[in-house]
């Protein structure tokens, strides 16, 4: 094994880690849920929503920025007592949108009749479902071995690369150089096949037609830089789309531009406003398993891939340049 600091290998585990984590959370808070009381319920609204919820973005001042995200709007009633109660809370699990949104209207249609989990001490706080994803724990295993794998294999890779490299070029204190532009080389090309990959499937989803709409300008301030008392004043402008599919609607963001000073800014939103215009109608190509994805330019990911390629291109003559020549 590669004589690496420990601190190298938990940077690289720590994605890994925080996911067991909270498998670990929900299962407990699963566990709990068996125990809570049932009640009939009735569901009274099932439809679709935008919601904007905050993303991380440790370029803004705040820490973050607000993001539209699909979600689906369950609402039911029950009685606990003489208590009339309504809750919109599905599963047990965060929903942090864009997920499973025609299924879960499909499947809690208003009107139905549903059984409804609630906590004893809080009625308040129920849920539809409260059992985990089927096969969590053996993806997330599988996952697990994956990422062992994939660390410790490629620590170990580089190692050997390294060592046997060391041995056969002119210069072998170049020898760690050679190595890190060949892996960050591969890397990058793995990269541009899952694009080109993803690309290829969104060629072939659905066309609807869906509108374009142009957000007000945004004000934020950018994280200040060490020594500075306020990082730069910016203006910025979303571009979302609405489309219908399957007779629920969806809203998904495909432009932000941002610059720091007014006049950069109009500059920008010309160019972007000679792309797309508030109101127009385009084409929109639906993810079917999950139409919460689409995109309005499927050949725009090929073109990312040629380009990310490309860069792989040049790490790969890098490599090999330093290696002939030094």
């Amino acid at each position: 094994m590669p004589d690496l600091p420990w601190f190298v290998y938990a940077m690289l585990l720590a994605p890994l880690g925080l996911l067991l984590v909270a498998a670990i959370v929900k299962t407990w808070q699963v566990r709990e849920a068996r125990n809570w009381p049932q009640a009939p319920g009735k569901v009274v609204t099932s439809v679709a929503e935008v919601r904007e919820v905050r993303v991380s973005d440790q370029d803004r001042e705040e820490g973050y920025r607000l993001e539209k995200r699909n979600f689906a709007n369950v609402t039911y009633e029950y009685a606990v007592g003489s208590r009339k109660l309504r809750c919109n809370r599905i599963s047990i699990g965060e929903d942090l949108g864009n997920s499973e949104v025609a299924k879960q209207l499909a499947k809690y249609p208003a009107g139905s009749i549903v059984a409804v989990y609630y906590h004893p001490r809080h009625p308040d706080q129920a849920v539809l479902e409260r059992d985990l994803p089927k096969g969590l724990w053996g993806c997330l295993g599988i996952c697990t071995a994956i990422a062992l794998g994939i660390v410790f294999g490629s620590a170990f890779g580089l190692n050997q690369s390294y060592a046997y490299l060391a041995h056969r070029i002119a210069r072998p204190d170049l020898a760690g150089l050679v190595v890190g532009l060949a892996a960050f080389g591969a890397v990058i090309a793995l990269m541009g096949y899952g694009v080109r990959r993803q690309a290829s499937i969104a060629a072939r989803w659905p066309v609807v037609r869906g509108t374009i709409k142009l957000s007000g300008i945004e004000q934020y301030h950018e994280a200040s830089e060490p020594g500075e008392r306020r990082g730069t004043e910016m203006f910025g402008k979303r571009v979302t789309y609405t489309y219908r599919y399957q007779n629920v609607s969806y809203t998904n963001e495909c432009a932000r531009v941002a610059a720091g000073t007014p006049s950069g800014f109009e500059k920008m939103l010309k160019k972007l406003m000679s792309r797309y215009r508030d109101g127009a109608t385009v084409e929109v190509r639906v993810n079917p398993d999950n139409p919460t994805e689409a995109t309005l330019d499927a050949n725009g990911a090929a073109r990312i891939a040629w380009g990310m390629w490309g860069i792989a291109a040049i790490f790969a003559a890098l490599a090999m340049f330093v290696a002939t020549r030094g």
